[in-house]
């Protein structure tokens, strides 16, 4: 079994939009695709609301029988935390997601212990955006994720945003990366960059 980090990278796992090539390289010097891997008795969930995308965020539930499918990176350790302040991880706990450990199992059944962004709490169930969703669908899809999972994930009730998204605001304008344009994400034609 592999280490979480190895004293200069974290595994890190994405079942969201960072899956989207597009998205994580615009926010990370170097994400290395490490697995293809899945998370036993958890699924994917949309509540409270994104600013970014206009409608529910991502997270994950625990739901016994079924398997959150997602991709592993290898980020070292200035990458981590370039993803942390994109996900509003924050010391104190105030922020939307934090950092939580587990372990994920790839298609060959080798385990790794991981991190994963989780919400603080379970607002009510609300929707993504449908350029969110297309948003997941396009990194999954890209890195070949299980049909079976692409289908549960076109399954979920989406909105149309009411601004172009992803949205980026102000004080992240510099935590884009240097001589990256903002996510395109595959599939978003819209931002405010």
């Amino acid at each position: 079994m592999n280490d979480i980090h190895n004293g200069t990278h974290h595994l890190y796992f994405a079942y969201g939009s960072n899956m989207n090539q597009g998205q994580i390289t615009s926010r990370c010097f170097k994400p290395e695709v490490f697995a293809i891997a899945r998370l036993s008795d958890h699924a994917l969930s949309f509540s409270g609301y994104s600013k970014r995308w206009d409608g529910g965020e991502a997270t994950l539930n625990s739901q016994p029988g079924e398997d959150l499918w997602g991709v592993v990176y290898k980020l070292s350790f200035m990458d981590s935390e370039r993803l942390d302040s994109w996900q509003d991880v924050r010391l104190d706990g105030t922020g939307s997601y934090f950092l939580f450990p587990t372990e994920v199992i790839d298609k060959d059944r080798n385990t790794y212990p991981v991190l994963l962004y989780k919400k603080f709490y379970s607002d009510e169930p609300r929707p993504p955006s449908k350029e969110y969703l297309d948003t997941i669908l396009s990194g999954a899809t890209s890195h070949g994720i299980p049909a079976g999972y692409i289908d549960t994930l076109k399954r979920f009730e989406t909105k149309q945003a009411r601004f172009p998204v992803p949205r980026i605001f102000e004080h992240e304008r510099s935590s884009t990366m240097a001589g990256h344009s903002s996510c395109d994400c595959g599939t978003v034609t819209g931002s405010t960059r």
